[in-house]
């Protein structure tokens, strides 16, 4: 990821030190590259939607795309400030945006806390704005909400792998969990990232500790 080469200041921009981005988002395409489902919506009746940042968006997308009962994933630029930003501006340090993954997905088939399960053992939620190698305010852990059920999942199976973190040796968990804000699509390349470029890089890494939520 080209934020791993970058060295910027770990700190969130506040607004008015934000990139003015653009009003018009960035073309998408209209598939998901692996299973032909509508990307950017709208999605059948019934499904929900949750939004993920753990860190480089190409490996953590594809964690999810393989879960049953997930119905489309995305990878966008969510939680900052500037409107439709690009890749290289949220690279820059200057948009506050991390880099997430939109599931959307049939709560019949799979609960929000399977969801949360995967995310939590996909990463290191103590590492603040960084995710091992890749560092910078884009890499940090963040759950985005869209319903007071998920909130209440995202804090209750936060509390439950706190304590086993804790037993492991790391320290507190520093995600980020708000009501979901704005989410911009990224880049149509970077949509299935890892579907279309097998041995592409990917720095995701948990940390061994499983969640027993």
């Amino acid at each position: 990821m080209l934020g791993h080469f970058l060295r910027k200041p770990a700190t969130l921009p506040t607004p008015e030190e934000a990139l003015p981005g653009r009003s018009q988002p960035i073309p998408v395409p209209e598939q998901h590259h692996v299973n032909g489902h509508r990307l950017t919506g709208p999605y059948p009746p019934g499904l929900e939607v949750i939004d993920l940042g753990l860190g480089c968006f190409w490996g953590a997308e594809r964690k999810f795309w393989q879960v049953p009962g997930v119905w489309v994933t995305a990878v966008g630029y969510q939680g900052g400030h500037t409107p439709n930003p690009t890749y290289e501006e949220v690279c820059s340090g200057r948009t506050g945006h991390t880099e997430a993954v939109r599931v959307v997905y049939d709560p019949a088939m799979v609960k929000a806390e399977d969801l949360l399960r995967v995310f939590w053992e996909s990463h290191d939620p103590t590492q603040g704005m960084r995710q091992g190698n890749d560092v910078g305010t884009q890499y940090r852990s963040a759950v985005y909400t869209h319903s007071p059920a998920q909130k209440a999942a995202t804090e209750a199976t936060l509390t439950a792998y706190q304590e086993r973190l804790a037993q492991a040796g790391y320290g507190p968990i520093t995600t980020e969990i708000r009501e979901a804000p704005p989410f911009y699509f990224a880049e149509g390349y970077h949509q299935q990232y890892l579907a279309k470029n097998p041995n592409g890089y990917c720095g995701l890494g948990g940390t061994g500790v499983t969640c027993a939520a």
